[in-house]
C-alpha cells in the first residue's frame, strides 16, 4: 500500500469514527461542527494552539469568523451529553486495546491547567501538578483504562473548590449545574469508578498516587465496589506489623453495654510504613525490573510484606484484612522512596505487584500528550459545559490516535497519523495579512 493509499484509508476511518460519535450527539446538524472541531484538534496548525479561532482558521480558512462562532457554540453551548460521547469512544477504542492485552488496570489521577484570572470555572490557587507547586489553575479528576500497550480515558470531571461550590454568583456566571456540590478529589474519583462499574466496563485493579491512596475512605470505597487496588501512600501512613493487629474489645464491665470496638494499648500500637520498612532484613529487598525506559530497562529494589492498615480501626468491630505493603528502596538511598498499599491477591508475585504499581506512569505521559498534541489545556472559555465538552473531544481524538497506533505496522509507536486539511483556494490571504500593493 502506498503512503497516499494509507492516508486515504486513515481519513476514511476518521470520518467513520466521527459518524459513530455524531450518533451520540442527538442531532444530525451537530455532525459538521463535530467533524470540524475534531479535525482542528488532531491536525497541526501554525500557532500550536487548539482553541476555537486557530482551529477555525485551519478548518475553514475562507470563512474564519463564521466557523469560529460555529465551533464556539458547539463546544460551549450545545447541550450534548459528555457521558454519551465517552461511551461511544469506549465502544470504538476498547476492543483494540484489549486485543493487545485483555487485562486492564483502572488509573485514577488529576491534572492541573494553569489559568490566569478568577472567572474561568473552578479556577483557584491550588496545587498544580503541571508546574509542581501552588498556582492559579483548574484541576480535573480522571479515570483511565490502561495496559502495557495503551490507555483510554473513561471520565474527566472538573474539581470545584469550596470557594466556588459555595459561591452562588460565580456558579451562576459559569453555568455550574445545580446538582454539582463540593466533593474532594477522591470522592469524585469514587463516583467515576462507581459509574464505570455500573456501566459494565471490564474491571481491573485501581491504581492511584498517594493523593488518593492516603484517603482511607477512598480505599474502603474501592473495596466496597469489589475492586482491588494498588495505591501510593505517604511514609507516615500507619499499619500493624506483620502478624499483628488491634486488640479485641475490652472485657464487659458490671454495668452498661459490652464494649464492641477494637483497641490499642501502650506497647501494642501501629507503626508508620517508613519505620516498618527500616526494620525489615536486607534479604527482604529484591531487584525488580519492570519496563524499558529511555536509558534501558528500569529497575529498583523492592520488598513486599503482608500487613493490616490501621486507619480508624479503633472504631471498628473487626480487624481489617491483611493486604500488601510494597516498599521501594533504591540502592544508595538512605531510606525508602515510595510506598503502596494493595489488595491484590496474596499469591501475586513481587514482579507482577511492581509492574502494576508502576503502570500508573502511563497517565503522566497521556496527560502530557493530551496537552501537547491535542490542546487539553487550551480551552479559553469560562463555562462548565465548555470545559467538559472540550476535554471530551480531546479524549475522543486521542482515542482515535491510540487505536491507529495499536494497529499500525510502523516501528515507531508514537507516530501521529496525519489527516487531510481543507484545501486553501488560489489567491487566499489569511486574516491579518498585510495589504497587497
Amino acid at each position: 500500500m502506498t503512503a497516499t493509499d494509507a492516508s486515504a484509508d486513515r481519513q476514511r476511518r476518521f470520518d467513520e469514527y466521527i459518524g459513530v460519535l455524531a450518533a451520540a450527539l442527538g442531532h444530525a446538524d451537530r455532525l459538521a461542527p463535530l467533524h470540524h472541531y475534531c479535525t482542528g484538534l488532531i491536525v497541526p496548525n501554525p500557532s500550536q494552539r487548539k482553541s476555537a479561532e486557530p482551529m477555525a482558521a485551519i478548518t475553514s480558512p475562507t470563512r474564519v469568523r463564521a466557523q469560529h462562532s460555529s465551533l464556539l457554540h458547539f463546544v460551549g453551548n450545545s447541550p450534548w451529553d459528555d457521558a454519551d460521547v465517552l461511551d461511544a469512544v469506549r465502544g470504538y477504542a476498547l476492543p483494540a486495546l484489549q486485543a493487545k492485552q485483555p487485562d486492564l488496570a483502572w488509573l485514577v489521577d488529576d491534572t492541573g491547567n494553569v489559568k490566569k484570572g478568577k472567572h474561568s470555572v473552578g479556577v483557584a490557587r491550588q496545587y498544580c501538578g503541571q508546574v509542581g507547586k501552588q498556582e492559579n489553575c483548574q484541576v480535573a479528576v480522571s479515570l483511565t483504562l490502561a495496559n502495557d500497550f495503551g490507555s483510554l480515558p473513561l471520565a474527566h470531571r472538573l474539581y470545584l473548590p469550596e470557594s466556588w461550590a459555595n459561591d452562588a454568583e460565580r456558579r451562576k456566571e459559569a453555568h455550574v449545574p445545580g446538582d454539582v456540590e463540593f466533593q474532594t478529589k477522591p470522592e469524585i474519583a469514587l463516583v467515576q469508578i462507581g459509574d464505570a462499574v455500573r456501566a459494565g466496563v471490564p474491571t481491573g485493579p485501581v491504581l492511584a498516587d498517594a493523593g488518593y491512596g492516603n484517603d482511607g475512605k477512598f480505599r474502603d470505597g474501592v473495596t466496597e465496589l469489589r475492586l482491588s487496588y494498588c495505591v501510593g501512600v505517604q511514609s507516615t501512613t500507619t499499619v500493624w506489623r506483620p502478624g499483628e493487629g488491634p486488640l479485641p474489645p475490652a472485657p464487659p464491665g458490671p454495668m452498661g453495654r459490652p464494649p464492641t470496638r477494637l483497641r490499642r494499648a501502650p506497647g501494642h500500637e501501629p507503626v508508620s510504613v517508613k519505620d516498618l520498612a527500616k526494620t525489615l532484613p536486607e534479604a527482604c529487598f529484591k531487584i525488580v525490573r519492570w519496563r524499558d525506559g529511555t536509558k534501558g530497562r528500569m529497575s529498583s529494589r523492592f520488598a513486599a510484606v503482608r500487613v493490616r492498615p490501621a486507619n480508624r480501626d479503633d472504631r471498628r468491630k473487626e480487624p481489617r484484612p491483611e493486604e500488601w505493603l510494597l516498599i521501594e528502596w533504591p540502592k544508595g538511598e538512605s531510606e525508602p522512596t515510595k510506598y503502596w498499599l494493595s489488595t491484590l491477591p496474596a499469591k501475586i508475585s513481587l514482579k507482577e505487584l511492581v509492574r502494576l504499581a508502576k503502570l500508573r506512569w502511563r497517565i503522566e505521559r497521556d496527560y502530557q500528550e493530551l496537552k501537547d498534541e491535542f490542546g487539553l489545556d487550551h480551552y479559553e472559555g469560562r463555562k462548565w459545559r465548555g470545559f467538559h465538552h472540550h476535554a471530551t473531544l480531546c479524549i475522543a481524538v486521542y482515542a482515535f490516535l491510540m487505536r491507529e497506533r495499536l494497529f499500525s505496522p510502523s516501528s515507531e509507536p508514537h507516530t501521529k497519523p496525519e489527516l487531510a486539511v481543507p484545501a486553501v483556494p488560489a489567491g487566499y490571504r489569511p486574516r491579518g495579512a498585510a495589504a497587497s500593493r
